[in-house]
């Protein structure tokens, strides 16, 4: 276990599955603050970095013992599709059909209301009227329902550093940061198989990274960011 003390909840764990090292936040939201965070809201301006959310965090006393970035985002640190905070929605909906790894469909959200969590199909989630507290639209879906995306295929050959966040059967939320490339296919099946998630969805690819109170592997800024803290 990395980065965590006695008591608190958030396990950060090093997973290796099939000769990949994985790093994951295992999060409990009957004792873990999980948050999303974009804007400053003292300068209007995108945090951009986990040390700045975690200054801005500690400032109010909490304490900050994961970090890592959430979905996919457009040029000036814009979220490229829904993203929600303490209920507001501060970006849209994003129904784009063409466009990188969002657009490769079936894509979704992740999304936190109190104590309940999870990874929604983004047109299902449209109809379901949620109004969650945080919410994060990012693609494609790496599992929905048990079911790996039909797209992905063992013998994939885009391989890269990739992040993730699954809802699993235990109730719990794990974000998973690979330690090396990996394809889509190997990174759903470690979300269903090896952290026992039927439902994940990817957040980014090459720049993605993780922070603790230990930790920090961040190299370029990120418009959303999640936190979790006590």
């Amino acid at each position: 276990m990395i980065g965590c003390g006695q008591g608190e909840a958030v396990q950060v764990r090093q997973i290796t599955a099939a000769g990949t090292l994985y790093t994951v936040a295992t999060v409990d939201l009957a004792r873990d603050r999980l948050a999303l965070h974009w804007l400053n809201p003292t300068t209007g301006r995108p945090y951009g970095t986990f040390r700045q959310v975690m200054a801005r965090l500690g400032k109010s006393g909490q304490r900050v013992l994961f970090a890592t970035n959430s979905g996919i985002y457009a040029p000036g640190l814009k979220p490229l599709g829904l993203h929600v905070e303490g209920g507001r929605v501060l970006a849209p909906l994003n129904n784009a059909r063409s466009g990188g790894n969002f657009a490769l469909l079936p894509n979704g959200i992740f999304w936190i209301k109190g104590l309940r969590a999870g990874v929604t199909e983004t047109q299902v989630y449209r109809r379901a009227g949620l109004q969650p507290t945080f919410a994060s639209q990012s693609g494609p879906l790496l599992v929905e329902k048990g079911r790996l995306h039909p797209a992905f295929n063992r013998s994939g050959t885009s391989f890269k550093v990739r992040s993730g966040v699954g809802v699993c059967r235990d109730g719990r939320v794990r974000f998973a940061v690979s330690g090396a490339p990996v394809n889509f296919y190997s990174f759903a099946v470690f979300f269903r198989d090896t952290l026992g998630c039927p439902d994940a969805l990817y957040l980014d690819g090459s720049i993605s990274a993780y922070a603790t109170p230990q930790t920090d592997t961040q190299f370029a800024e990120f418009a959303g960011i999640w936190t979790v803290s006590r």
